[in-house]
């Protein structure tokens, strides 16, 4: 008698309000590509295909372990077989080690955002990255540009929203509370995510979030996935066990029109660009519509780089005004380099520009099996870079025309090449180094670490060499000191105390090579010992820290990048903090030295030139 009372006031709310209840699912972090990913979304597409009345399925990111090609289309051959209607997003592994800058996730599954109504709701998805740099996540800047342009064109705000995103709506991403002022214009009821592999409820600046489980069996028999049913007051939560049992309510969610809740919530902190103003000033400022993922280029008058929506651009130095703009067919995170009057630059669209650093007029391009996510360096005229179709190129700047390549790249590409005494020198994200003879391509040597996971890769990693010794730092947390003319390893070392990942750069005597740990510290190891010396330390301490972006120095300053948009100077004798800069709170990309200061960006498209002395 207890559970028809309790259904008949269910419906009798509901005929009240006007609104028809419905279910639907969510399914999160699948991870196709891990050791049973595929089969446990198989047995979830086949649980959901056999059930009577949920009317659509949210995919709420982690689709795959690895963002490949591979993976990608393997997932979209298993989600062809479900016959409901279904929207998905990507999540950070989705979209952090993409093979193809994460385009090829837009081509497989027709977007990476979705936006639609279903009886009397509101359903907004969008990104998370982070993209192609390991950081905290982000909202890119052009779906917030694609927020503001959903709201514009329904202007309605009393429609109840709910919000999709990968990640939580908290500060594990950088720009939380870009996406957090956004959906309190709107009736948002509450938001939803993924990427903690577990059931949990939040409190987001008075918004209720929810994160989902993850697909995946993990020490269970089976996966599982979430039933939503939305009712006029209410969204109740229940785990489905695909193919055994759906299990009791875990949460209900009181569905009610939004007001801003009383509070004084954490926003980034940017006091630190008051102090030290004598010691550096800012010239100018730049903001693009679209995510940063490169780094500069300089010509002459001009600093060049490229945009997230495949757009190459160059700002006057001396204004910051945009002197012209070209378009390539895909995201760009490649950073562009120039010899003499041509930029080099690769595309996630499967090319290599080449632009006039005059006007930015096409003169060349040179296609590729894949995406082309490395950077290119350039000298005497010759190109060299690497792609994600396992070929690394040499290429004449001046036509485009392929010199020579290397075919055998077991990964693809993201990085920088470092040249040395006729080598060129790269990472490659399947656990190794090559280093492959300047002037025909030829294969001097190649170095493996050992693992099989392929996120242990020092792919990001901007190798140095002094003393013919080659340096490397990766995810693994090894550092490693090859000789550069065999590859055999000198040293390599794993220590707690010094935690190295990604970040790292050669002191402008040569005497250390800088790396920066994910315990904010950073450290002057000694290019000469025998094993790893920490030989210098500077006082700059940084919360916990990912950003792979490259450490530069120039005389006595030493720059270190951070992923919430600081840049620190450091003084390279004292080790003393000379000053701060806050651009952002976004990862900052590669750093521009000039003879006057500095060019930065943000991932978040803010762009900067400081003068310092």
């Amino acid at each position: 008698m207890r559970k028809i009372f309790f259904i008949a006031l269910f419906f009798a709310c509901l005929a009240a309000c006007g609104q028809t209840p419905f279910t639907f699912a969510q399914v999160s972090d699948t991870h196709v590509g891990s050791a049973t990913g595929a089969d446990d979304l198989r047995a979830t597409v086949k649980d959901l295909n056999g059930q009577k009345g949920i009317d659509f399925v949210l995919f709420t990111g982690d689709i795959t372990e690895f963002g490949s090609d591979e993976e990608l289309a393997l997932a979209k051959r298993i989600l062809d077989s479900l016959t409901l209607p279904w929207h998905v997003i990507p999540g950070n592994h989705d979209s952090n080690w993409s093979e193809s800058g994460a385009n090829s996730f837009r081509r497989v599954f027709g977007g990476e955002t979705f936006f639609f109504r279903h009886k009397g709701f509101m359903f907004m998805g969008t990104v998370s990255g982070p993209n192609m740099r390991m950081s905290p996540g982000q909202i890119p800047r052009e779906n917030l540009v694609w927020m503001d342009s959903v709201f514009a064109a329904n202007p309605d705000t009393k429609t109840p929203l709910i919000f999709i995103n990968h990640y939580p709506l908290d500060n594990s991403l950088n720009n939380w509370y870009e996406a957090l002022d956004r959906i309190k214009t709107r009736n948002i009821q509450f938001a939803m995510c993924g990427h903690g592999h577990q059931n949990k409820l939040y409190d987001w600046e008075g918004i209720t979030g929810v994160m989902g489980r993850s697909n995946l069996r993990a020490k269970d028999p089976v996966g599982g996935y979430n039933l939503i049913t939305l009712t006029a007051t209410q969204a109740v939560y229940r785990v489905r066990k695909p193919g055994v049992s759906t299990e009791d309510p875990w949460l209900e969610v009181p569905l009610k029109s939004y007001t801003a809740a009383a509070g004084n919530y954490p926003r980034p902190d940017f006091s630190v660009n008051a102090e030290n103003g004598k010691k550096r000033k800012v010239v100018w400022e730049f903001e693009d519509d679209s995510d940063l993922g490169a780094g500069f280029a300089r010509h002459k008058k001009t600093v060049i780089t490229a945009n997230t929506q495949g757009r190459i651009y160059a700002l006057n130095y001396r204004t910051g005004k945009k002197r012209w703009e070209a378009r390539t067919g895909g995201k760009i995170y490649s950073t562009p380099a120039v010899w003499k009057n041509t930029v080099v630059v690769g595309s996630s669209d499967h090319f290599i520009y080449g632009f006039s650093a005059r006007n930015g007029a096409l003169k060349w391009k040179t296609g590729t099996g894949k995406a082309v996510l490395g950077s290119p360096v350039v000298a005497d005229g010759v190109a060299f870079i690497g792609g994600s179709d396992g070929i690394f190129r040499a290429i004449e700047v001046e036509t485009g025309a392929v010199k020579w390549t290397f075919d055998r790249v077991q990964g693809y590409v993201s990085s920088r090449p470092l040249l040395y005494k006729n080598q060129v020198i790269f990472g490659f994200w399947n656990n190794g180094f090559y280093a492959l003879d300047q002037s025909t391509g030829g294969l001097i040597w190649e170095w493996k670490n050992g693992y099989t996971n392929r996120m242990f890769s020092a792919g990001a990693c901007y190798p140095v060499a002094v003393n013919d010794r080659v340096f490397v730092v990766a995810p693994d947390r090894f550092m490693t000191a090859l000789d550069a003319r065999t590859g055999q390893v000198i040293w390599r070392e794993k220590r707690d105390s010094i935690r190295v990942r990604e970040s790292m750069g050669l002191s402008a005597d040569g005497r250390y090579v800088y790396v920066k740990t994910m315990d904010g510290n950073l450290y002057g190891i000694s290019t000469s010992s025998a094993a790893m010396d920490p030989a210098w330390k500077s006082a700059l301490q940084l919360p916990y820290e990912l950003t792979p972006s490259a450490i530069e120095s120039r005389g006595q300053l030493v720059f270190v990048p951070s992923h919430s948009g600081l840049i620190s100077a450091v003084d390279a004798r004292s080790g003393q903090v000379a000053w701060q800069y806050k651009l952002s709170n976004g990862m900052v990309n590669p750093i521009l030295l000039t003879k006057k200061g500095l060019v930065a960006s943000a991932m978040d498209g803010k762009v900067v030139r400081i003068k310092y002395k």
